[in-house]
């Protein structure tokens, strides 16, 4: 059986490839949810979660009482980003200082105990963030982000900061997908660069520097979203 938290991923991958093939085009309403969910084969309230994600990805937007429309498309800066989905748990910025201190600490106390096979994944999860921003996959983009992070967090020594990490690793998630509209590709070169120098610090071993890199990005990609925390 299909894992229920894998299926709004699945139709996000599905329809974003609708809209870079011309299936779905530019400015074009989609078609109503309930058509929607019966075409995919999920539940409304599955699909509403793969339309929140394309939306904080810039790829939608849902105008109320009107329906939901494709966009032009990530950097146009006059749609902006989409509206802060935790807005009435967590601001965004106080979630962007909470990585600041959960994710420095958690890759300080990684340093050291990541196998070579942990640092090959996270060179191959950069990479392929890079190859998918490349080919404009935005979902593929994000997603060997999510997974550079989580091969740090299973490498913490600290079990109680892992459990932290996770309870609030859905507000954590979006903020990595959050700065994605106003992301411009000499600021998506940057953070790849700094995805390898914290794998060059954590290769060596230095707790401290992986700390200051993983500060410094998660930093830089708040100020991307606009926010300095």
């Amino acid at each position: 059986m299909l894992n229920k938290t894998l299926v709004p991923q699945s139709v996000v991958r599905e329809i974003q490839a609708m809209i870079q093939s011309g299936t779905l085009k530019a400015g074009e309403k989609i078609p109503s949810q309930r058509e929607f969910a019966q075409k995919f084969g999920i539940s409304r309230a599955s699909l509403r979660e793969a339309l929140l994600t394309l939306e904080t990805l810039g790829l939608v937007k849902t105008e109320a009482g009107r329906g939901t429309y494709v966009t032009s498309g990530p950097g146009a800066s006059s749609s902006g980003m989409a509206p802060w989905r935790y807005s009435d748990i967590h601001s965004a910025f106080d979630v962007f200082q909470t990585r600041l201190m959960l994710e420095g600490e958690i890759v300080r106390l990684a340093a050291g105990r990541l196998t070579q096979m942990d640092l090959d994944a996270l060179q191959r999860a950069t990479t392929a963030m890079e190859e998918a921003w490349e080919a404009q996959d935005l979902v593929a983009n994000v997603e060997a982000d999510l997974e550079f992070h989580k091969t740090i967090v299973s490498a913490c020594s600290n079990s109680m900061l892992k459990a932290l990490y996770q309870t609030v690793r859905d507000q954590l998630v979006e903020t990595q997908r959050q700065p994605i509209p106003m992301t411009d590709p000499e600021r998506m070169k940057q953070s790849i660069a700094e995805h390898r120098r914290i794998i060059e610090a954590l290769r060596a071993n230095d707790g401290a520097g992986a700390r200051r890199e993983m500060e410094t990005h998660i930093r830089n990609t708040a100020r991307c979203a606009g926010l300095d925390p």
